[in-house]
């Protein structure tokens, strides 16, 4: 008897993610020159990327990935433990372990890569994972792929994070963000770096947004706090303030030499290409030179000046320290109108809604970049004041 084809029509579920306002579409760029963006005759001013140095259409990086095209040409041929690994990459993964002072670093072709190669590869089955519940989606389904026990606290609380720990089973890792992708506020890192080291927990930090950014030399969160030698995983993404693509863990020398054994997501996977390795040790010394500071200070300049915006109408997030700043409007349908409006105004901001957040709380995600000028700051303030 043959099989009715009814349980693969996907059309119910499709149709309940419009009706919920979660529907969501790619929308194809035809040019992105820094923070304006065209498709045809349109043109906005982007206040979505998480390019905060302006360095992915520098000069520098042209210039790096020219350079490095020339030299290593496109695909890397193979994963790292066949021959896919080349001078360039274990280069990188110096300068990055020297720039987060740790002994060791290992590359990944994503952030999300990172996580899933990493929880799984130091923890599993008898073990515990304890998570902030604002954690990234790739950091939950890491712990989930792990087989550990997870217990989640809420964001930031410090309390029920150390009852966890005291109740955790086998060995315990602790896993936060040093700067929240979606709020934009700071994990409380000194008194995490505490708990974890009373209780022998192991910390891992994903500091995919504040490294570039935060810290000296833009070492991130826990470096600007001194604690960044007391942090055991440090986490980071190479697609930010980097303007590349790719991701990093840095640790002791033992932790990358399990990766290199378990971490799947590193293994089974293609080298990333040289030229790209090559280019990113390139702007690791821009975003450690004096120019990267000068960066950073003007990202952060143009940061307040945008809460200074938002709190003149009435919008004003609880203050951050880095460059993301959450607008929260409740309802997904209420979002996503201000988030068109705005594109009708000649910004580009989508809103974000269930299930990157939680229900009830869309918002508009503001990212401020250090290309940004005044000028475009306080037009997306003054059209925010008129469409509200």
């Amino acid at each position: 008897m043959q099989k009715s084809a009814e349980p693969w029509n996907l059309a119910p579920q499709l149709e309940e993610l419009r009706v919920q306002g979660l529907w969501r579409e790619l929308r194809p760029l035809d040019e992105s020159a820094g923070v304006i963006v065209r498709t045809g005759e349109r043109e906005w001013i982007n206040f979505s990327s998480n390019d905060y140095l302006g360095l992915a259409h520098s000069s520098e990086m042209q210039h790096a990935l020219a350079k490095g095209i020339a030299k290593y040409g496109g695909g890397s041929g193979a994963s790292r433990l066949v021959c896919g690994t080349h001078r360039a990459h274990a280069a990188l993964e110096e300068a990055l372990a020297d720039f987060k002072g740790t002994e060791a670093a290992l590359t990944f072709s994503s952030g999300f890569a990172v996580a899933l190669g990493t929880i799984p590869a130091l923890v599993g089955a008898g073990d515990t994972i304890i998570l902030d519940k604002l954690c990234h989606a790739s950091l939950v389904d890491a712990a989930r792929l792990s087989g550990a026990t997870i217990r989640v606290f809420p964001h930031n609380h410090l309390e029920k994070l150390e009852r966890l720990l005291q109740t955790a089973q086998g060995r315990a890792l602790v896993v936060t963000e040093s700067i929240f992708s979606m709020d934009g506020d700071a994990a409380p890192l000194r008194e995490m770096v505490e708990l974890k080291a009373r209780h022998g927990a192991w910390l891992l930090v994903d500091e995919a947004h504040a490294v570039g950014v935060l810290g000296p030399q833009g070492r991130g969160l826990a470096a600007e706090l001194g604690v960044d030698q007391q942090v055991d995983l440090h986490m980071g993404t190479l697609s930010k303030a980097f303007g590349l693509s790719g991701g990093y863990l840095a640790a002791s020398r033992q932790v990358v030499d399990l990766l290199i054994q378990r971490a799947r997501s590193f293994i089974y996977t293609t080298a990333p290409p040289v030229h790209l390795a090559h280019a990113l040790g390139s702007i690791l010394e821009v975003i450690r030179s004096e120019q990267g500071t000068a960066l950073r200070q003007r990202l952060h300049g143009h940061a307040q000046q945008m809460q200074q915006q938002l709190s003149e109408i009435g919008l004003a997030p609880v203050p951050v320290p880095a460059a993301i700043l959450p607008v929260i409007l409740g309802e997904a349908s209420r979002a996503m109108d201000l988030s068109a409006r705005l594109r009708e105004s000649g910004f580009l901001i989508p809103c974000i809604r269930y299930p990157t957040v939680a229900r009830g709380s869309a918002r508009l995600r503001i990212t401020l970049s250090a290309c940004h000028s005044t000028a475009q700051i306080e037009g997306l303030g003054r059209a925010l004041r008129g469409l509200l």
